[in-house]
């Protein structure tokens, strides 16, 4: 399996990496929830979340460039999404254009919120990344379960990380077979939507049957619906030096955006 760019910093040695995964966890969920509750006029907020996510970045050893370029998978989905907010709010009008009988309008307001929901997205997708790149799958998997997430969730989410590389392994293989026994590309669109059907259908049986192969032997094995390991997690003094600096500056961040925006 060619995946290695997904582990290529999950075994680092820098202070980010040797902090607790139950901290790590625990310490994005609060940096997502704070960034999702701060008004969209509260722009110094954003500024000095977006610092604190680039200095855990840099303290992580992770290349900055990779992590922007990872994290802007975010822009594209949530532009998408929000495209709709400058013309539906109230404010006011910065321009304004007819079509036939009706008239399109974007306010300061409804960019602000626009703009605002676009990096809250980009943030949140940039504090992952930092969390996944920086944690290897098992222990985050554990983390989960110290947390008491339900243990079928947490078996459910190993085995899709698992076995979602396989099923694109097997697709790519279907795809190399595909083109060993096609002439070229000159082939009608009818006829690439026919093979494309059968490779998503043979894949589908592949994936199946694997499954079903899968659970017998698990079954065979003990498996009672939850993923156990010997390792233990500890939680050391640097873990909660880290956790109690990094509430505070989440706090302080949650209350210069109420600041800025009046408590609205």
């Amino acid at each position: 399996m060619k995946h290695s760019f997904l582990d290529r910093y999950r075994e680092g040695d820098s202070l980010i990496h040797r902090l607790d995964p139950r901290l790590k966890l625990l310490g994005t969920l609060a940096f997502i929830l704070v960034v999702t509750n701060i008004p969209a006029q509260g722009w110094p907020a954003f500024l000095l979340m977006a610092g604190l996510a680039l200095l855990l970045v840099r303290l992580a050893e992770i290349p900055l460039l990779e992590a922007l370029k990872r994290s802007s998978i975010a822009l594209p989905f949530a532009g998408v999404v929000a495209l709709s907010v400058p013309f539906t709010r109230a404010g006011t009008v910065l321009w304004q254009a007819r079509l036939g009988s009706w008239t399109l309008s974007v306010t300061d307001a409804g960019l602000a919120l626009f703009l605002s929901v676009v990096v809250k997205a980009w943030l949140a997708v940039l504090m992952s990344g930092l969390l996944v790149g920086t944690t290897p799958f098992p222990q985050l998997l554990k983390a989960m379960r110290a947390l008491h997430v339900p243990a079928p969730l947490v078996s459910t989410i190993s085995f899709m990380y698992r076995y979602l590389f396989v099923l694109v392994d097997e697709a790519m293989r279907l795809q190399t077979a595909r083109e060993a026994r096609s002439v070229g590309s000159g082939r009608t669109v009818w006829w690439r939507a026919k093979v494309l059907g059968g490779m998503i259908g043979s894949l589908f049986i592949r994936s199946y049957e694997r499954s079903e192969r899968i659970y017998a032997a698990m079954l065979s094995r003990g498996f009672a619906g939850e993923i156990r390991s010997l390792e233990q997690l500890t939680w050391q003094r640097r873990d909660w030096l880290a956790g109690l600096s990094w509430s505070a500056l989440l706090l302080a961040a949650f209350v210069l955006g109420r600041l800025i925006s009046g408590g609205e």
